[in-house]
């Protein structure tokens, strides 16, 4: 069974630290998607030496699928984390971590984050016109 720290220690070199709420990303490269850190330990890495069909095989999916995965084309959803928890031992929340980080990073970086900034918060009503009183009260 493989422990959540192998993934952790892999993870960790790469933290520049973006944080949002209490999740941190990298921010000068795009993280390591959950798909190649499956491929480097557990397909490339040879003390495990598993083929992509006998990973596949075991988690209940297609090669096809499994594939798209390792190769970056396909998020892992929460049930693929749920089925990776269940066969190669780490926690379906990990799975689901790195992914997220990933699309944290493509959200904060792509095309869209610039029009996104443009956006303009939303304020309570009430709030401004009790702001606005005061002001006034103050100046008179």
């Amino acid at each position: 069974m493989i422990h959540s720290e192998i993934l952790g220690n892999a993870c960790q070199a790469e933290i520049r630290k973006v944080d949002i709420g209490n999740f941190e990303i990298p921010r000068y490269r795009r993280p390591s998607t959950p798909g190649q850190i499956l491929r480097g330990l557990f397909i490339d890495d040879p003390t495990f030496g598993f083929t992509q069909g006998q990973v596949a095989d075991r988690l209940g999916v297609s090669r096809q699928n499994f594939n798209t995965i390792i190769n970056g084309k396909r998020a892992v959803t929460p049930i693929m984390a749920m089925r990776l928890e269940r066969v190669i031992g780490v926690d379906a929340q990990t799975w689901f971590n790195l992914q997220l980080a990933v699309d944290l990073y493509d959200a904060l970086y792509g095309p869209e984050a610039k029009e996104i900034a443009k956006l303009k918060p939303l304020r309570p009503l009430k709030r401004l016109r009790t702001l606005k009183r005061q002001k006034r009260s103050r100046a008179a």
